[in-house]
């Protein structure tokens, strides 16, 4: 063996020559030949050959990972249902987390927000609904410098999830980023409308829209199947009867057409054109009832990359292997 001396690997000193620990390392991790014969080869003994691989695993020259079962399966699950809806990727939640929406998700969507990459400047959009306003609250990864602006206007409805503002404020506080407010009704008369066309605040947040790098979009449930959804949405018009869903009340059904209805023309949210464009769009949503409408929300390409839990990964395949069959 050569002198010992010593040697760097990641800022970890070590007594054995990078060199001798590489060859060590690949022949027995790379090429599976004991150590025996790796004595053999190298001119020394047995238990040098285990102080060197254990010294390349010290380092870091060799890195070791032990995936639990269920991981894998997880993983193999999310690659099978991204493929199923034609998405980029898939994040998933352990076991059912219908119930605990924001603590639950939280780690998943953490995942997808830094493979999103985003830089001081950059914009992340944030939808409204229950499962985003939960999510809100949750820890999420540090952006700091990133703006994040609401999809939608406001809405009249009591309930916190329909605060849009309110929404891009939490996330922004949560992870150091920077909110932008929409300050105009979801729908507004057909005069407040045309004004807002000409405000400059309005086209502010237009260009926002427009050069979005993420965005974290809720996936409303069938309109039909809502208890609760904002009053001057005419949930019982023939036209949202076939609705799957909506992201950002841009309505669609389970084949990704867009759904129109009276006073949508005049709604204040972001272009189903824009949504389409956004680089790192993730949808968001859990439950058998949303089923239908991650179905239908993927047909759309609102989003290229998906959020959602176990459960209801296989719920969807079952789905889509049925209407294969």
């Amino acid at each position: 063996m050569p002198t010992e001396t010593a040697a760097a690997e990641g800022g970890n000193l070590s007594r054995f020559p990078v060199e001798t620990l590489y060859q060590a390392a690949r022949m027995y991790y790379l090429e599976d030949v004991n150590q025996a014969q790796i004595a053999e080869n190298m001119k020394v003994s047995r238990p040098t050959v285990s102080r060197l691989l254990t010294e390349a695993r010290r380092i870091g020259m060799v890195k070791i990972e032990v995936v639990h079962p269920s991981m894998a399966v997880t993983d193999s699950l999310a690659a099978e249902l991204a493929e199923a809806l034609g998405l980029e990727k898939v994040y998933l939640a352990d076991a059912d987390q219908s119930g605990r929406l924001g603590a639950g998700l939280a780690p998943a969507v953490g995942e997808a927000i830094r493979d999103m990459g985003l830089a001081p400047g950059d914009i992340l959009l944030a939808s409204s609904g229950r499962t985003i306003y939960e999510l809100a609250g949750a820890p999420l990864p540090k952006l700091p410098g990133v703006i994040v602006v609401p999809t939608v206007g406001g809405q009249t409805e009591p309930e916190p999830w329909y605060q849009t503002n309110e929404i891009a404020r939490s996330i922004a506080e949560q992870t150091g980023a920077r909110p932008a407010f929409l300050w105009t009704q979801a729908l507004p008369s057909p005069e407040m409308f045309a004004l807002l066309q000409h405000d400059p605040d309005f086209q502010r947040i237009q260009r926002l829209w427009e050069s979005a790098k993420g965005a974290l979009l809720g996936i409303g449930a069938p309109p039909t199947t809502r208890s609760s959804i904002s009053r001057f949405i005419p949930k019982d018009d023939d036209s949202l009867s076939r609705a799957a869903g909506d992201i950002s009340l841009n309505f669609f059904d389970a084949d990704g057409a867009e759904i129109h209805f009276p006073g949508s023309g005049n709604m204040i949210t972001t272009p189903p054109a824009l949504l389409r464009s956004i680089p790192c769009a993730v949808g968001v949503a859990v439950g058998a009832e949303k089923v239908r409408s991650i179905i239908g929300g993927a047909n759309t390409k609102y989003f290229r990359r998906l959020v959602t839990d176990v459960q209801t990964a296989k719920a969807i395949l079952d789905v889509v292997h049925s209407a294969i069959a």
